[in-house]
């Protein structure tokens, strides 16, 4: 479910955060954000609707886009004007993909009885 709510909420923060300029400051997080709604739709877990991409491809997904996200103000040069809120998003990515396991714990499956 996270990855939904990160992906809508990425998508969302140039225009609630303010910095929705039209410029890469913008445009990154909406893409990332859109990105990972899309892959997540298509991961192999509880939540993916066509389940072709294996968890643990897409947990490399979200640390690769955790990494841009949060490098993004410094490597398209808009640092000066919004960087906090690439960097803290992107680093959230980057814990949560190493932290998350790639299979359902060992409780009881849905359908067991």
């Amino acid at each position: 479910m996270i990855d939904y709510v990160v992906g809508v909420m990425l998508m969302a923060s140039p225009y609630v955060l303010g910095f929705a300029d039209g410029g890469a400051a913008e445009f990154v997080p909406v893409a990332l954000g859109f990105s990972a709604v899309i892959y997540s739709l298509f991961t192999d877990y509880e939540l993916g609707a066509i389940r072709a991409i294996p968890m643990p491809v897409h947990l490399g997904l979200d640390a690769a886009s955790g990494i841009v996200l949060a490098a993004s103000p410094w490597l398209f040069g808009f640092a000066d004007q919004v960087h906090l809120p690439h960097l803290l998003f992107g680093l959230f990515e980057v814990a949560a993909s190493l932290t998350t396991r790639t299979r359902p714990s060992s409780g009881l499956v849905m359908g067991d009885a």
